[in-house]
This record gives C-alpha cells, structure tokens and sequence, in this order.
C-alpha cells in the first residue's frame, strides 16, 4: 500500500498579495500547522518524504509538519511546479516516478490545485479544502507507478475547524 497525504499551506498574512510568493504565515496558520501536524503524529504518521512548494508559507507549513513528525528539513524536496499549479496528471506522473521504498508521502501545495489533486486521485471527492486541510489518501498498490486516477480511497480528512 502506498499512502499520499495532500496539504493545503496554512493560513497566510492577508496582505501582500503582490508578492504572493514570499507570503509568511499567519499567527493563526502556524497554530493551525501545529495541531493538524500533532494530529497525524497521533495518528503514529512516519512520512519517508516531504515535498513541498517553495512559496514562503507552504515551506513554513511543511517544516511545521517536519519538526512535529521528527522528520529533518534538509531532506524536504522542493517542487516549483506546485506553486505554479501542476495539472492533475503532471502531479500523478510526478507521483508515479516516486521511489517505491517511500510508503508516505506528505505534498503540501496551493488551492485550487489541491483540490483538484484530491479530486482527481480519489473515488469520489466533493469537499471544501480549506487552509492547512489534510487528506491522507490510499492506494492499493505496491508501486508508485501503478497509481492510477480515481483510485484512490480516503484514509482521513483534517481540518484546523474540527479542533476548535
């Protein structure tokens, strides 16, 4: 079995939309990114890889997520096609080509490419993804090659509101 976990960034500043990228986040993202962080950690989550946009507040995210699940840094891939919006079957071919040792990978991204991502990977997928949503997503499969679209079953769904 393969397992995907798909991250929206936490909240962000809602200012500096000219400079999107460099967007840090907020006071209330970081406390989102540590409880959805500690929830998988409850949830006895080992990522063997992050990969991550490299936009300021989907890498503070994932280091959020890093720390929380004793995973080092330095070992965090940076996609810029995440930022950019990768289309559902680039992000699938990007998934095929993982290694097959990774058992879970955790990908932290933008909206509205994460929803589409989720709604192209799993049966059926229809939800809000609001920030810092976290959808764990499996697949019955022993090689990241054989992923294929709309096979995937949802493991889980977080979202910062169901622990407020």
């Amino acid at each position: 079995m393969k397992r995907l976990i798909l991250v929206r960034h936490a909240k962000s500043v809602s200012h500096g939309y000219d400079q999107d990228y460099d967007r840090p986040l907020a006071e209330r993202g970081e406390e989102d990114a540590q409880t959805i962080s500690l929830e998988l950690q409850k949830m006895d989550i080992h990522p063997d890889l992050i990969i991550a946009s490299p936009a300021v507040r989907t890498s503070q995210t994932a280091w959020i997520f890093a720390d929380t699940l004793g995973c080092d840094k330095k070992l965090i891939r940076y996609e810029k096609k995440l930022y950019s919006g990768k289309t559902s079957e680039n992000f699938l071919a990007m998934l095929q080509e993982l290694e097959d040792e990774k058992e879970t990978v955790i990908v932290f991204g933008h909206n509205p490419t994460v929803y589409y991502y989720m709604n192209f990977l799993l049966r059926d997928f229809n939800d809000d993804v609001p920030t810092c949503s976290t959808v764990g997503i499996d697949f019955n499969v022993d090689s990241w090659s054989k992923l294929r679209e709309r096979q995937g079953k949802m493991a889980f769904r977080l979202i910062p509101d169901m622990y407020r």
